[in-house]
């Protein structure tokens, strides 16, 4: 048995399966594989898949107004079952505990635990401690214990990982609920970040993503706004790494010297993930987006002059309270101009807590429903559009991930282990399944990668001899 588990005198949980169940983005899939790593090394072992766990957690979102929804009908579906599974135990994580706190346990009180973001180090413990008490346990700390990064993990990729370089965002946009929840913005030290890639590259690992809410304002912890460039360079150096990737960046931050890092470091991923959020320049004000229509455009121009296989996607909002129809109109327009790889879009919900939630000129649920459509008749989910029409870069529109026909993008020759056509580059690492040697183009069929042959999630340090040639699905 681990030696956490025997600290906590926890000998049931030898045999006790956990299962998680992870909403909403990116940091909370990298916490979700801590929290797994977490529980294994207590002695849980993961359910099987179709068969119930014996601690469900839940990793929330609380970013929409669906996130309280989903989590409470979910809840409500896990009564029967928990009343007819002695032991059974329930745990409450992420933003949304967070945010509601013991509110959560009052409104579902066959809940059992009850963690926030900045102490998810903490779930066996809690977990333990409410088994013993038989009381529901609800702990939530107000500051960042350390960086999730530093915990033990169960990772779902065998070749691919998330790093976490930062947590918290100092923005204070008005629509948005993030800052309250996971803090101000703490950095790692480079040192940290270069020693756990180096680490992962050891292991096997050949794809990096780093993290954060705000990942490209990195360095302002300590006093270096050149810091991320820089990092990203480091990282082109390590031995074995050979795609690197970043999200999600604020176009306040993107400077020039990170679109060079990007277009002269040979494993950066030519991609970008730019949140947009509106075109309308009084909207963008309203939001507080430190930023106006102009510069976005031309962050899009700098990035396309120095990548021009670059493939940028973005979110946008739909019906911000004051959003005229003039306003949505400029939104069109930029989408229009920007030809993104595709779009991550969304009816505006108010949350509670933030600015916007109370700000007059709401825009009616049907009038922000008609806009959402139209948006996306000129930004479609899953359309990609490769280069300005008559460069001689495309102009095309092809099937990707979501839609169309079985395709094959092949890599620029310059780069052939980059998928650079693809709206997140390449998936695949070389020598992978039947691609064979190297990348030689990706297909795409009904949102499938036919890359490889499957394999089970690998845990941090179990790689050894393994091969990384695992199917891969977004």
């Amino acid at each position: 048995m681990p030696s956490s588990a025997r600290t906590l005198g926890c000998e049931m949980s030898v045999s006790r399966t956990y299962q998680i169940r992870t909403y909403g983005c990116q940091m909370n899939m990298h916490d979700s594989e801590r929290l797994a790593g977490l529980l294994e090394d207590a002695g849980y072992q993961r359910a099987p898949s179709g068969e119930p766990a014996d601690v469900v957690v839940f990793n929330t979102c609380a970013v929409r107004e669906n996130a309280d929804n989903r989590l409470y009908g979910n809840l409500g579906h896990l009564l029967p079952v928990k009343q007819s599974r002695p032991g059974m135990q329930i745990a409450v994580g992420g933003c949304l505990a967070q945010k509601d706190r013991a509110g959560i346990a009052e409104r579902a009180p066959w809940v059992d635990v009850v963690f926030g973001t900045h102490n998810i180090g903490s779930l066996p413990a809690l977990l333990e401690r409410a088994r013993v008490q038989e009381a529901a346990q609800v702990e939530i700390a107000e500051s960042l214990e350390r960086f999730p990064s530093v915990l033990p993990a169960r990772r779902e990729s065998g070749y691919s990982a998330w790093v976490a370089i930062s947590v918290g965002c100092n923005n204070t946009c008005t629509f948005c609920i993030v800052p309250s929840l996971r803090g101000r913005e703490e950095d790692r030290r480079p040192g940290d970040v270069l020693a756990e890639v180096r680490a992962l590259a050891d292991d096997g690992v050949v794809e990096v993503t780093l993290l954060g809410q705000n990942v490209n304002s990195y360095g302002v912890g300590f006093g270096d706004r050149l810091a991320f460039g820089k990092l990203l360079r480091a990282c082109g150096v390590i031995e074995g790494l050979e795609r690197l990737r970043f999200t999600s960046p604020h176009p306040r931050d993107f400077t020039d010297d990170v679109i060079a890092a990007m277009a002269e470091t040979p494993n950066v991923m030519p991609q970008l993930h730019m949140p947009l959020q509106s075109g309308s320049d009084a909207v963008l004000r309203a939001m507080r987006r430190a930023y106006r229509r102009e510069k976005y455009l031309s962050i899009l121009d700098r990035v396309r002059a120095a990548m021009p296989d670059a493939a940028i996607t973005t979110d946008i909002i739909v019906g911000f309270p004051g959003e005229t129809e003039r306003d949505f109109e400029d939104t069109l327009d930029l989408v229009r101009q920007a030809r993104f790889a595709g779009a991550f879009t969304f009816q505006y919900s108010p949350r509670p807590g933030t600015p916007a939630a109370g700000m007059g000129d709401q825009v009616p649920p049907a009038v922000v429903a008609e806009r959402y459509q139209r948006l996306g008749a000129v930004a479609p989910r899953g359309v990609l559009m490769v280069g300005p029409p008559g460069t001689g870069k495309g102009g095309r529109r092809v099937g990707l991930l979501w839609h169309g026909p079985r395709i094959v993008i092949p890599p620029p020759a310059d780069r052939p282990h980059r998928c650079s056509g693809c709206i997140d580059g390449a998936e695949h690492p070389r020598g992978a399944g039947k691609l064979g040697g190297q990348c030689a183009g990706r297909e795409l069929l009904s949102g499938a990668l036919l890359s490889g042959v499957s394999r089970p999630p690998i845990r941090t340090g179990e790689l050894g001899a393994q091969r990384q040639d695992q199917v891969v699905r977004r």
